[in-house]
């Protein structure tokens, strides 16, 4: 039997092969990773400097422990070139790989703005392994960090660089943080705490150039005002990978187009994670995506499943100022409401039928989040 090859090795992908080997002990199964293929938890990479762990201290299990503990054969470092739906051939750089079933758990990439000015490609990006150990290394003898981004990743960044030291400046073209998953309201109860911290914040404006300087760079402002950096690291977001889909004629929009069974536009081809859109909805989080593993698995297993998301709030890395926000779509019909405030603020979405929606938890709140969860109507 052709086996069932796996396109990822990220949470995405682990996790659907650990719950497919709970259902399956013998099917044959194929991994396809462009790095090592080492496990490890992705969400740590932006809370884990000041915790002192380099890169391969968040390494949770070696690839070669992967491998054996779920019986599959793992490809590393191979670059993935195209698919060949018709053969049902995966085409690598280790030469065409077969497959019954193809699961793409591609990620997404940081998305890159267009900047100007001669230090432009020394602008850092964390999204793996690999690029947490060069921005480490990048802080090494450095005080000065700048942002460009003040969404989550870009807070979860400033609180645990600020509180290791650093002085961190936070530049975001928006008016407070996390402006992209709750009201302004709930996004400012962040500004003081990480102030205190040795947060710098400074929105309404967009970098526009990056400029080496003797020591460190020069940042130009949409405003016209400059700043100094040691270390330049954007944060503003994620792109889902979907060329390979693309370019494979399957259906893509924001991500790689997907059911409820996680099935693309070819009745063998499943797409997982980051880079799937899974029927209109792109869900770059882990109760999400674990959510989906388990559907999908069962799906891969002959069972006839179908993923059922619960209320799945997100918390947010800023012990300065916890956070949990269970998002509602930015064209959502309804309002926020005040339900408390103190130290920090409750609010609830609620919809036309008064049936709350969503919800965002701040300070002393945010530890109310599988209370709030229940009142959620899905």
């Amino acid at each position: 039997m052709k086996p069932i090859v796996v396109l990822g090795s990220g949470l995405a992908g682990y996790t659907l092969v650990r719950e497919l080997r709970k259902l399956d002990r013998e099917v044959a199964i194929t991994m396809v990773s462009r790095d090592s293929g080492d496990f490890y938890s992705k969400p740590m990479l932006s809370n884990a400097f000041a915790q002192g762990k380099d890169a391969a201290a968040l390494v949770n299990t070696a690839a070669a422990e992967m491998s054996k503990q779920m019986n599959i054969t793992l490809l590393q470092h191979t670059e993935v070139l195209g698919i060949d739906r018709q053969k049902k051939q995966l085409l690598t750089s280790a030469g065409a790989i077969e497959y019954s079933r193809l699961v793409l758990a591609l990620g997404a990439d940081p998305i890159r703005l267009p900047l100007q000015g001669d230090a432009a490609d020394a602008v850092l990006s964390v999204n793996d392994l690999a690029d947490y150990a060069r921005f480490r290394g990048a802080l090494t003898s450095t005080k000065q960090v700048a942002i460009i981004g003040g969404g989550l990743i870009g807070c979860e960044f400033a609180n645990d660089l600020a509180s290791a030291g650093f002085a961190v400046t936070v530049i975001d073209p928006t008016a407070y943080p996390l402006s992209g998953l709750m009201p302004e309201q709930a996004g400012k109860q962040l500004l003081e705490p990480l102030a205190k911290l040795g947060v710098t914040w400074r929105f309404g404006v967009a970098v526009k150039a990056v400029d080496k300087l003797a020591t460190g760079y020069a940042l130009t402002l949409t405003d016209g005002s400059t700043l100094h950096a040691d270390v330049v690291l954007s944060a503003v977001g994620l792109r889902p990978r979907i060329e390979l889909a693309r370019n494979a004629g399957l259906a893509v929009n924001r991500g790689i187009v997907v059911d409820a069974q996680l099935r693309s536009s070819d009745v063998d081809v499943f797409a997982l994670g980051d880079c799937a859109e899974i029927e209109g909805r792109v869900l770059p989080y882990v109760l999400p995506i674990m959510h989906a593993a388990r559907a999908l698995a069962r799906v891969l297993a002959g069972e006839d499943a179908r993923v059922e998301f619960p209320a799945m709030p997100v918390v947010i890395k800023t012990p300065a100022h916890p956070v949990a926000v269970l998002p509602v779509a930015r064209d959502a019909a309804g309002e926020w409401k005040v339900l408390a405030e103190g130290q920090g603020i409750k609010l609830g979405f609620v919809d036309a039928q008064t049936q709350m929606r969503g919800f965002v938890l701040t300070g002393a709140y945010a530890a109310e989040r599988s209370e709030m969860s229940k009142q959620v109507s899905t």
